[in-house]
């Protein structure tokens, strides 16, 4: 199991066959389901439907969500980690000029003009 509490994944082998029942034996999707262990009949009407649109590949896991990242090389990952840290000196440069100084705090007054 994986996912979801309870979500229980079928094997290729278990969807054809319960494709074949269906479709050579017409068996109906409560008593495939029984026979072959599958928790949800309505499961094989969506492997059905599937199976009709896609083929044998439509039967197939496919990853869901966003895809994993790839590592990146290590000369990517210096790359990287230079662009940074110039970002981040020009951050700092342009903050220092906003910010007055610590020692100059103390000339100012509370409208911000310079005490003489």
């Amino acid at each position: 199991m994986s996912g979801k509490k309870g979500m229980v994944h079928y094997d290729l082998a278990t969807k054809i066959e319960a494709l074949r029942l269906h479709g050579e034996e017409g068996i109906s999707y409560r008593i495939i389901a029984e026979r072959l262990g599958i928790r949800d009949p309505e499961r094989i009407r969506k492997w059905i439907s599937q199976y009709r649109a896609e083929g044998e590949a439509g039967l197939c896991k496919k990853s869901s969500g966003r895809p994993r990242k790839k590592p990146l090389s290590q000369e990517a990952y210096i790359q990287k980690l230079e662009m940074e840290n110039e970002l981040l000196k020009k951050y700092h440069t342009e903050l220092r000029k906003l910010m007055p100084a610590r020692r100059d705090i103390g000339l100012l007054n509370t409208t911000g003009e310079d005490i003489q």
